[in-house]
């Protein structure tokens, strides 16, 4: 249905999608900019990993630059004579308006479907890192896949249920396009319930990774400051982009419930535009550049400890030389 309307009441909304696509352009040029410091890591030997990385990093930058933008997409279409609160309910197929509300729920599904295969995505990642901190244990695996599979399963089936019950609905308030979606039944516990899932694997998550951490660093202990340097600083890199990327995913889950209470999903406040814009920028983060960074960190020390092996070898080959220089020049 398409709602026509050049009632003053409506400006407000108006100016909350105007202001929110600031927000919006300022989560697309953090992940940019991190995609262009990062761009000469991407060059490695294809693996699972790499695939993962190019997948997420390059399902980023469309999202965060386009695809998440607000209604303002719906812009520039032609106008149909306006008047105050007129209601078009029925319209043909072939229609601009009707092609405009079709367009509008693929932008919808692409709006949120991401976010449930990114966040497969980075949970695979996980599990990489999780396996090879146990020491490539099976037992750990086939926990952390059946807990994943369950948890990733369930979201999916709960995002599809959202998406099939969302109504696009084409709003002309003052000669600007502008789409709303309506959601049959409780949206808001169904939101809640993919985020306390994620949660809950993020949370087994972190604490494996710290309890292994810990466990190893007092085996390390024990052994003395000399021994296992390389795997004291392994896992000290690991545990320090986990617990960055955890708290980024709890300041966005906690903004996320914040956001889904009644008295702000419907609110033009500039309180709610402020909570809505920092989901925006924080959401953005979690996913597209401190999910990348999981892989890119261990890329990072590795490639430190090959030029410091390197070095190393270098410098064991010139004393070696000059061993050998000296008794023959002395012979002479």
């Amino acid at each position: 249905m398409t709602v026509v309307s050049n009632d003053p009441s409506w400006w407000p909304t108006i100016n909350w999608n105007i202001v929110y696509s600031y927000w919006t352009v300022a989560a697309g040029t953090v992940v940019v900019y991190d995609w262009v410091l990062t761009l000469g890591q991407e060059r490695q030997h294809w693996s699972l990993m790499t695939v993962l990385y190019l997948i997420i990093r390059y399902i980023g930058l469309p999202y965060s630059v386009y695809v998440s933008r607000p209604a303002d997409w719906c812009l520039n279409m032609p106008l149909v004579s306006l008047t105050d609160a007129v209601s078009i309910p029925q319209l043909s197929r072939s229609h601009p308006m009707d092609r405009l509300i079709s367009r509008g729920n693929i932008m919808n599904h692409a709006i949120n479907g991401p976010n449930v295969v990114v966040a497969a995505m980075l949970g695979v990642i996980m599990i990489a890192r999780l396996h090879a901190m146990y020491q490539r244990s099976r037992t750990m695996l086939i926990f952390l896949v059946i807990i994943f599979l369950a948890v990733n399963i369930a979201c999916g089936v709960i995002a599809a249920i959202v998406l099939k019950d969302a109504v696009a609905e084409e709003l002309i308030l003052s000669g600007t396009y502008m789409c709303n979606y309506g959601y049959e039944g409780d949206v808001q516990l169904l939101i809640s319930m993919i985020w306390m899932l994620n949660t809950v694997w993020e949370v087994l998550a972190l604490c494996l990774s710290v309890w292994i951490a810990v466990k190893h660093f007092r085996d390390l202990r024990r052994l003395g400051p000399s021994t296992g340097s390389t795997i004291r600083d392994c896992f000290r890199v690991l545990i320090k982009s986990h617990v960055l990327y955890f708290a980024s995913f709890v300041c966005v889950s906690c903004l996320q419930f914040g956001y889904l209470s009644p008295g702000l999903s419907s609110s033009n406040s500039m309180g709610a535009l402020i909570l809505g814009g920092a989901l925006q920028i924080f959401l953005n983060v979690q996913m597209f550049v401190l999910g990348p960074r999981l892989i890119l960190s261990v890329r990072e020390y590795h490639a430190k400890l090959v030029a410091g092996s390197n070095a190393e070898t270098s410098m064991n080959s010139i004393v070696c030389q000059e061993r050998v220089h000296v008794p023959t020049g002395s012979t002479v």
